[in-house]
């Protein structure tokens, strides 16, 4: 499986290609825009993000409501459009953005040409074919959740830990499963919004029901921590990613760390501890995976900052833009999104078919194959 996005933050529209899809995998359009809704929510979000709702269009690969086996096309309008204001030349690279290495990279002098491109506006298009690998995931029972847990250097001292408890935050406006943290959350914002500043935070991903056994120890590129940090750290804006622990792990002895293994005839092989954030040797371990993304705070700002001009190579300042102050809860439902689809192709490899059908073969004739394999040792 893969997938391909194109298309400008004020462009016509965005674009995603999925390739290598099942066939027969049911898809609702309500699904993929109710994930649009999500991204788009969000306290600290700019009134932009609530003018108009993001919609999809299916363009191709579906048909009666199911995949077709073919290339999928999905289509997401922009409605905010260039104007003749828009078309004017940029000459002062803003910093923090991709602005500055952009041009140098490219031999470009108008700032829009790479501004256009890496706009955080491109992950609406990664969050459509997140929806996507949801679909598949869910299928298997896997289901992907976030939480906001820092914003501001203001630290969470509860976390959502269940898919129930997940669900109780979701309509809250940080996604934060400590209500004190979240006031206190909620006033550094107001705080950084009455000086023209913005803030960042940390976001985190719990994915549940994933079966052991997905990515691979044999080569770097195939362990699946590895291609899961590569993902989140993909993400406009994210600085750093950790799994499990984390970098609390530096502070441990092994016997602290490691999670011992148990095993019951009801539930089969299982830890007690999850240190490990669900990942051993590259490979999924059977419990919940945890994943952690440091958003640094946006770029864009309502008060000017310096930088250089381009062309004459003169101090001068930033633009002042519409900004957001805060964008965590909705970086985290990106993240969602980009580890939906490391681990749908990690799926599609293991479990791999050209129908959704055959592949849930694979898939319960493997996990009839762990609860045997542990049977069999007498244990």
């Amino acid at each position: 499986m893969r997938y391909l996005t194109a298309g400008e933050s004020h462009g016509k529209c965005l674009t995603a290609i999925i390739e290598g899809l099942p066939s027969g995998l049911f898809l609702k359009k309500e699904k993929i825009d109710a994930e649009f809704s999500r991204r788009q929510k969000g306290y600290g979000r700019s009134r932009r993000m609530s003018d108009k709702p993001d919609r999809v269009e299916i363009l191709s690969g579906f048909r009666d409501g199911r995949t077709t086996g073919s290339p999928l096309t999905l289509q997401i309008a922009n409605y905010s459009r260039m104007s003749a204001q828009d078309l004017r030349e940029i000459t002062a690279p803003r910093p923090g953005h991709a602005d500055l290495p952009g041009i140098l990279k490219y031999g470009l002098s108008d700032v829009r040409n790479i501004l256009e491109r890496a706009s955080a506006r491109e992950t609406a298009a990664r969050v459509a074919v997140g929806a996507v690998a949801k679909c598949l995931l869910s299928v298997f029972g896997v289901d992907i959740r976030s939480q906001v847990i820092n914003i501001g250097g203001v630290a969470a001292c509860r976390k959502a830990g269940t898919s129930a408890e997940f669900g109780r935050i979701e309509s809250t406006g940080l996604r934060c499963a400590d209500r004190f943290a979240e006031k206190k959350m909620i006033a550094a914002i107001d705080r950084a919004k009455a000086r023209g500043d913005s803030v960042g935070g940390i976001f985190e991903i719990r994915v549940f029901g994933l079966p052991p056994g997905l990515g691979s120890p044999m080569h770097w590129d195939l362990k699946l921590d590895g291609l899961l940090a590569q993902a989140v750290m993909s993400i406009q804006a994210v600085k750093g990613v950790e799994i499990g622990m984390g970098f609390a792990a530096a502070a441990c002895h092994g016997s602290e760390f490691h999670d011992e293994i148990y095993f019951s005839r009801g539930r089969g092989f299982f830890h007690r501890t999850n240190n490990t954030g669900g990942i051993e040797g590259g490979m999924s371990n059977g419990e919940t995976v945890v994943i952690r993304g440091v958003m640094k705070p946006i770029p864009t700002l309502a008060k000017p900052i310096r930088t250089a001009d381009i062309v004459s190579g003169k101090a001068v300042m930033a633009e002042i833009q519409r900004a957001d102050i805060c964008a965590v809860p909705s970086a985290g439902v990106v993240a969602e999104s980009v580890v939906a689809w490391v681990l749908a192709e990690a799926m599609s490899e293991k479990f791999g078919g050209d129908s959704i059908s055959e592949m849930e073969r694979n898939f319960r004739t493997y996990i009839k194959g762990i609860n045997i394999h542990g049977r069999c040792r007498g244990i």
